[in-house]
C-alpha cells in the first residue's frame, strides 16, 4: 500500500495559532528538523485554506524534486506492465510533470477541464463523511507534504504522490472519475456511520486497492497499488477474490502492511455494474440487510 506502514500524522494547533505536524520517532523525518519545519508550514497551508480559494503554492526542496522524478521515472515503467489500459491513457491524458511536484492548483487546472475534478488541500486525516462526501461535487482531498528524501521509495503515510499519481491519474478518465462521484453520492445518501464505514470498505477494495481482468493478466487500477512501488511488485501473489459487495463491505484489512487479501472485477465494464450500481442504489437499509 503506502509501502510497509501507513498513519496520518496527527496535527496539531498552538495556543498562538501555529500548525504542529506531530511525526512519530519512527519516522523518517523525525530528526530532520528543517524537514519537519516544512512539514508545518505545508500542513498550516491547507488548515488556513477555504474551499473555493486558489490552493497556496507548497515550496520543496531540490531533493524532494528528485524524489518525484525518481518514483515518477520508476512507476511510469511498473504502470505499463501492471495498471489497466484506462488508467495508462488517462496518465497520458493530464500530463503530471515528471521531473517536479506539480502544485495542487496546477494539477486541478490540468483535471479540471477533462472530468471537472479539483482538489482540495488535506493537512492530515479528513472525517470520513467530509473525505468522501465532497467527491460528489468533484472535489478530491489531498495532502501536499512528500516523503523524506532519504528514503524515496518508502512512505509511513500518502504523501502527494499517493495522492497525485495515484488519484489524480484515475480521476482524469472519465469513467474512473464517475466512479469516485458515485461514491460521494452514496456517502451523503447514508446517515448511519456504519453505512458510511460500508461503503469506504468498498472504496478501500476498489479504487484504493482494486484489481481487474485485462488480456488475460490481473492488472491494478487502485491508486494505493499504482503509487507504491513495492506493492504493486506483489499485488499478483496475494489472496485474489471475486467481486462481492457484501464481502468487501465486511472485510477488516490491516493498513500497517500490504494488502494480503484483493477482489478482481472482470473489466472496468464488471466493475462500473457491480460497485457503480451498487453505489447508485444503496442507502441505509439495504446496506444494514447487507452487513
Amino acid at each position: 500500500m503506502f509501502e510497509e506502514a501507513q498513519y496520518f500524522a496527527p496535527v496539531a494547533t498552538t495556543e498562538d495559532g501555529g500548525v504542529v505536524v506531530e511525526l512519530s520517532k519512527s519516522h523518517p523525518g523525525f530528526a530532520d528538523e528543517v524537514y519537519r519545519a516544512r512539514r508545518n508550514t505545508i500542513a498550516a497551508l491547507a488548515v488556513n485554506h477555504t474551499v473555493g480559494e486558489p490552493i497556496p503554492a507548497a515550496e520543496y526542496t531540490e531533493q524532494e524534486h528528485e524524489v518525484w522524478a525518481s518514483v515518477t521515472r520508476e512507476l511510469k515503467i511498473k504502470h505499463r506492465k501492471y495498471a489497466p489500459q484506462e488508467y495508462v491513457d488517462a496518465a497520458e491524458r493530464l500530463g503530471l510533470p515528471q521531473d517536479r511536484i506539480p502544485q495542487l492548483q496546477e494539477v486541478s487546472e490540468l483535471l479540471e477541464p477533462l472530468t471537472g475534478f479539483r482538489y482540495l488541500p488535506a493537512a492530515g486525516l479528513v472525517p470520513l463523511r467530509t473525505f468522501y462526501g465532497v467527491l460528489a461535487d468533484g472535489y478530491f482531498h489531498s495532502t501536499q507534504y512528500i516523503r523524506h528524501h532519504s528514503v524515496p521509495f518508502y512512505t509511513p503515510e500518502p504523501d502527494v504522490i499517493h495522492e497525485v499519481i495515484g488519484h489524480a491519474n484515475a480521476l482524469a478518465s472519465d469513467r474512473y472519475a464517475a466512479l469516485y462521484r458515485k461514491a460521494g453520492q452514496a456517502a451523503r445518501r447514508v446517515e448511519t456511520d456504519e453505512a458510511l464505514e460500508f461503503i469506504s470498505k468498498i472504496f478501500w477494495f476498489t479504487l484504493e486497492f482494486g484489481v481487474m481482468t485485462e488480456h488475460n493478466e490481473l492488472r491494478a487500477y487502485g491508486a494505493g497499488i499504482l503509487s507504491s512501488y513495492g506493492e504493486i511488485e506483489e499485488f499478483r501473489g496475494m489472496d485474489i477474490r471475486d467481486l462481492d459487495i457484501r464481502e468487501m463491505g465486511t472485510t477488516a484489512y490491516d493498513i500497517t502492511k500490504y494488502q494480503d487479501v484483493l477482489f478482481r472485477a472482470e473489466s472496468l465494464e464488471h466493475l462500473e455494474d457491480v460497485v457503480g450500481g451498487f453505489w447508485d442504489s444503496c442507502d441505509d437499509d439495504s446496506i444494514a440487510r447487507l452487513a
